[in-house]
């Protein structure tokens, strides 16, 4: 075959790729959708497979089993937040108010974007070991940050009595899903406004006078 057949065999290699992506996508876009309305344990993957129009051996070959489905969607998640933002604004800062500002910023975009996913993450955790400990290690990557943000501070930063990991933990006590919800969902609060709220109370409980 001359270089015409081997090109089009290239070309069919790529829509070929594309369309595996496009299916991923919609399996995933299905999985949000089945999970959040039914719950973790209502959820099948027959019933994923039907909101994606997809065969059920397809979910299987693309994400395994109802974890590998979770993970997927909490990986989404992750992304939609725009962590390579918060590092940005991070590096462009130049004070503690505005590093504190900018993690605020992240946790209110996942937040809002994804707090039905990370309920739900933390539902299925109760019944699935994998993925609590997958819902630990976000926890844990999320004070990793705070921990070498914080430990960047020069000497003083911090409020007197306060070190590095109380100061990880009063930020968690302010900033977390549940306050974000009890806020927004039965408080009548805007996303934005909690973010302020979140800038301001971080900066009074957390630096120094």
């Amino acid at each position: 075959m001359g270089a015409e057949g081997a090109g089009k065999r290239r070309y069919d290699s790529l829509r070929r790729e594309e369309q595996a992506r496009r299916t991923r996508a919609e399996i995933a876009r299905a999985a949000r959708d089945v999970f959040v309305s039914r719950g973790w344990a209502a959820t099948t993957v027959r019933a994923v497979a039907e909101g994606a129009g997809v065969s059920v051996p397809t979910v299987y070959a693309a994400y395994g089993d109802k974890a590998g489905l979770v993970r997927a969607v909490a990986d989404a998640a992750d992304l939609s937040a725009d962590a390579a933002g918060m590092v940005d604004a991070l590096e462009a800062s130049a004070s503690p108010e505005g590093q504190l500002a900018a993690m605020a910023a992240y946790d209110r975009r996942l937040f809002e974007r994804s707090g039905d996913v990370i309920a739900l993450v933390r539902e299925a955790g109760r019944a699935e070991p994998e993925l609590a400990a997958a819902y630990d290690r976000g926890r844990r990557r999320g004070d990793g940050t705070r921990v070498r943000v914080f430990s960047s501070w020069p000497a003083g930063t911090l409020r007197d009595g306060l070190d590095v990991a109380t100061a990880v933990d009063v930020y968690a006590a302010v900033c977390n899903i549940d306050v974000y919800t009890v806020l927004t969902a039965e408080r009548g609060w805007r996303p934005d406004r909690v973010e302020r709220w979140w800038g301001a109370a971080l900066a009074r409980e957390l630096l120094a006078r």
